[in-house]
């Protein structure tokens, strides 16, 4: 049944302080959007609830109530016309919908498609897909659901998901609305924390949070636990841009005294002068890496520390594996894939001489396909280790493992195709090159 005009209103929406006395939910961006609330009219009454979206999208200035009766042609329309819906009936029903919204939303593109060939270059062919993802995005979160203090959600047949929507959005002390799909993202994200992600280099599980990139790409946690270490071996490192703390946990092993692992895959040698060093600047990434950094009992070897990139002083092996696409990030999320106008790649690069110790490495682990989408270049990326005083002493390379590599279906098929992820081993132009080690061609 089509919502009726007397359901659908105008919302208004205003700021609001965040409930969050203890800070533990630090100012982000993605916080400030969530201290807002949204009020709409509902059989004849005004009602309002705090707004919560990680994706930072502004809440919906018209909202219709849909139910059970609603079907998906409706839905999709009003959605498709900026008009959110907010649900009331059955909790699976509410997933049906959206599923046949996405359908209808998917038949439109192909259909697109048909009547339109793609873009040649790879520019602006991901240039239209980012367009079109963002579209997707906005459209399919215009199903919203309620959600009363402690995250219970007042649905018939409705889970309770208070500890995924917790660990992703923080104290539920008071009423929200968010769309489905956020809270399915958060329900993905708890899943994830749960079981962890396997990671044959450590032969044990990282436990991603919510935000946090998961090591679900093994080739450039291979790369940092398989190259050839620098000599003499170093005795402290630095993981710059650390994440979930995996490529710490890797040089700590590599780089601390022979000793054994215990049945979690927990380190249980002795602990020598080896010292690592991860940095990150989310306070989320920060969390993550200490509670993985402890379960697999390297916390005494790495030290996790809130930096922008570098820490103070210098380091004879300094790792990052910064986001590979140039490009806006449209979530939390993406913060790890897309790095607007390369900032922290030119930055890692350009303070990566000042930060290295004596004979020290750098290594720079960086996917090239941006330069496949015509979104950099080869010769970008190498004027930039040379005007940063750096020469390239070797590399290697690994072709992509993830199952997006292989999916035909992908709009950016032939580009993912042809990806490398690639460990450049760069030192300052000062020091003479040494001859490549073994499995770094040059």
């Amino acid at each position: 049944m089509k919502p009726t005009s007397s359901l659908v209103s105008t919302s208004r929406w205003t700021a609001v302080a965040a409930s969050d006395p203890a800070g533990v939910y630090p100012a982000t961006a993605a916080n400030v959007a969530n201290a807002v609330s949204v009020t709409w009219t509902e059989a004849g009454e005004t009602r309002s609830a705090r707004w919560r979206s990680e994706s930072r999208l502004p809440p919906p200035l018209r909202i219709a109530i849909a139910d059970d009766r609603t079907d998906a042609d409706t839905a999709w329309r009003a959605a498709s016309e900026g008009t959110a819906l907010l649900w009331r009936g059955d909790f699976h029903n509410a997933r049906q919908l959206l599923q046949a919204i996405a359908r209808r939303i998917d038949d439109r593109t192909e259909r697109h498609d048909l009547r339109h060939p793609k873009p040649e270059t790879g520019n602006l062919l991901f240039h239209r897909h980012r367009m079109r993802q963002a579209q997707r995005a906005r459209t399919l979160g215009m199903l919203l659901l309620p959600f009363d203090a402690g995250y219970r959600m007042p649905l018939r047949r409705a889970p309770d998901f208070s500890a995924a929507c917790t660990e992703a959005w923080g104290p539920g002390d008071e009423p929200c609305v968010a769309s489905l799909r956020e809270l399915l993202g958060a329900v993905g994200a708890h899943e994830w924390r749960s079981k962890g992600v396997p990671v044959t280099a450590l032969d044990a599980r990282i436990h991603p949070h919510y935000g946090v990139f998961a090591p679900i790409r093994s080739e450039y946690v291979d790369l940092v636990a398989n190259a050839p270490l620098p000599t003499p071996l170093p005795r402290t490192a630095f993981d710059i841009g650390t994440g979930t703390g995996v490529l710490a946990a890797v040089l700590a092993r590599r780089l601390g005294e022979p000793g054994r692992h215990g049945p979690h895959g927990q380190y249980e040698g002795s602990r020598g002068t080896t010292r690592v060093i991860a940095t990150d600047n989310d306070p989320r990434a920060l969390a993550c890496a200490r509670e993985n950094l402890a379960r697999l009992g390297v916390a005494e070897i790495v030290t996790v520390r809130e930096a922008d990139l570098f820490p103070d002083g210098v380091a004879a092996l300094i790792v990052c594996n910064p986001p590979w696409l140039p490009g806006r990030p449209s979530s939390p999320l993406e913060r790890a894939i897309y790095d607007p106008e390369m900032k922290m790649l030119r930055a890692f690069v350009q303070g990566l001489a000042a930060h290295l110790a004596p004979r020290g490495e750098g290594w720079l682990l960086l996917s090239d396909l941006a330069e496949h989408l015509g979104l950099r270049t080869r010769e970008q990326l190498l004027t930039m280790i040379r005007d940063a005083g750096l020469v390239v002493a070797g590399r290697l390379d690994a072709q992509p493992h993830h199952p997006r590599a292989s999916d035909r279906s992908d709009p950016l098929h032939a580009a993912r195709a042809k990806e490398l992820t690639t460990l450049w081993r760069l030192v300052p132009q000062a020091a003479p090159a040494k001859a490549p080690s073994a499995g770094f061609p040059s």
